[in-house]
C-alpha cells in the first residue's frame, strides 16, 4: 500500500502528455488546472478500482478482472464509456496476442540459428577428427 497520499497520484507528466494530446495546438493551461485534473484522474482511477474490488469480492474472488472493471464503470454512472472501453480492450488483447506471436517467432527462429550452429560445430569437429586419423 502508499505510505504517502502523494504515492496514489497518476504520474504528472503522464497527465501532462494526455493533456497536450486532446488540447488543440496553441491551447494553453493553467499549473493549478492541469493539478485539478490530475488529482481528479487519480481519483476516478481509485474510485473505479475500489469499485471493481468489491464487485470480485462478491463473487468471492481476490483478483480484479476486465469484466469486474467495466461492470464497476457501470455501476458507477459512466456507461457511455462502456462502448469505448471495450473496442479499447479487444485492442489490447489484439495487441497482445501480436507481440505474443511475434516473440514465439523470434524464440522459435533463435532456436533454429542454434541448432544449425551446433549440427555445423559438431560436423567440423567430425572433419577435425577425420583428419587427426588420416
Amino acid at each position: 500500500m502508499a505510505e504517502k497520499p502523494e504515492d496514489l497520484n497518476l504520474p504528472s507528466a503522464v497527465i501532462a502528455r494526455m493533456i497536450k494530446e486532446v488540447l488543440p495546438d496553441g491551447v494553453n493551461i493553467s499549473k493549478e488546472a492541469r493539478a485539478a485534473i490530475s488529482k481528479s484522474a487519480s481519483v476516478f482511477v481509485l474510485y473505479a478500482t475500489s469499485c471493481a474490488n468489491n464487485i470480485a469480492l462478491k463473487r468471492k474472488r481476490k483478483t480484479l478482472t476486465a469484466s469486474d472493471v467495466l461492470e464497476a464503470i457501470d455501476e458507477m454512472e459512466f456507461s457511455s464509456f462502456l462502448e469505448p472501453l471495450k473496442e479499447a480492450l479487444e485492442n489490447f488483447k489484439v495487441g497482445q496476442r501480436e507481440k505474443k506471436g511475434a516473440a514465439d517467432l523470434k524464440r522459435k527462429q533463435k532456436a533454429e540459428i542454434e541448432s544449425e550452429e551446433k549440427k555445423k560445430k559438431e560436423e567440423g569437429t567430425e572433419t577435425s577428427v577425420e583428419y587427426l586419423i588420416l
